[in-house]
């Protein structure tokens, strides 16, 4: 598809999407994942994109500084918009509590995974250390595939107290607003990242080469009581992911 295909206006939705220059915002970013546009390719003018959309100028002019302001568009005075370097990056906030539904929804995509595993399971070494479980418990654990749109982004495993997810087959797409519809959303979470060069049965599921370079993440998050709730392992692939961490120092000092 091209980028006049994507933006078409029957591809604008009356409500539910979004403000227009949003939902305008959301295609682009996808054309541009799906190869439409590639690196430091230019965005047609703004009049082109108002006639192949049908929306406004100043409707687009609003898509395109929310692109620039992401980082996915670059601005050139006097020669145009253009996409970056790395388009096809995901980026992810270190400092944010979020899902890997709710963090692909920012930006236009659609998560979905592919189930490897579900079901209640002794316990690991690993599992019992992070949740802080008793030798002979038991937890309820979920392996899957993660994509973004048709892009696979990660291989998923996740442990939870049985208290917490009685049931894990009842869990579909995103975990957090499960847990949250049962009472139990975590509140915070710690987050371990290093890097890895991903072994051959992990790198089969994502279909990139062994040994390709990887992210592997580990996340305990906690209740507002204090009680670890989930144990995560995640191993993201490297060519597709990178996490941003907003810093600030705790206290200005004044000369």
């Amino acid at each position: 598809m091209t980028l006049r295909e994507f933006i078409k206006p029957c591809n604008f939705t009356k409500r539910g999407d979004g403000p227009k220059y949003l939902q305008l915002r959301n295609l682009i970013r996808k054309a541009i994942l799906s190869g439409a546009l590639e690196h430091h390719d230019a965005l047609p003018a703004e009049r082109d994109l108002a006639e192949f959309s049908g929306l406004s100028r100043v409707t687009v002019r609003n898509a395109i500084k929310a692109l620039v302001r992401e980082g996915t568009l670059v601005q050139r005075r006097g020669s145009g918009s253009f996409v970056s370097a790395s388009p096809n990056d995901m980026q992810q906030s270190t400092t944010l509590l979020a899902s890997f539904s709710t963090e692909m929804a920012r930006r236009g995509l659609t998560a979905r995974s592919t189930w490897i595993k579900r079901g209640h399971f002794h316990p690991s070494p690993d599992e019992i250390f992070a949740l802080g479980l008793p030798q002979k418990s038991m937890v309820s654990r979920l392996m899957r595939v993660r994509y973004a749109d048709d892009r696979s982004m990660a291989v998923e495993r996740t442990a939870l107290p049985v208290t917490i997810l009685p049931e894990p087959n009842i869990v579909t797409n995103s975990l957090y607003a499960t847990l949250e519809e049962l009472g139990n959303a975590p509140v915070r979470a710690v987050q371990k990242i290093s890097a890895i060069n991903l072994r051959k049965a992990d790198a089969e599921l994502l279909n990139i080469p062994e040994g390709s370079a990887g992210l592997k993440i580990e996340r305990v998050a906690y209740l507002a009581n204090g009680m670890a709730s989930e144990f995560t392992l995640s191993l993201y692939r490297g060519d597709a992911y990178e996490f941003v961490a907003d810093l600030s120092p705790k206290e200005l000092e004044h000369a």
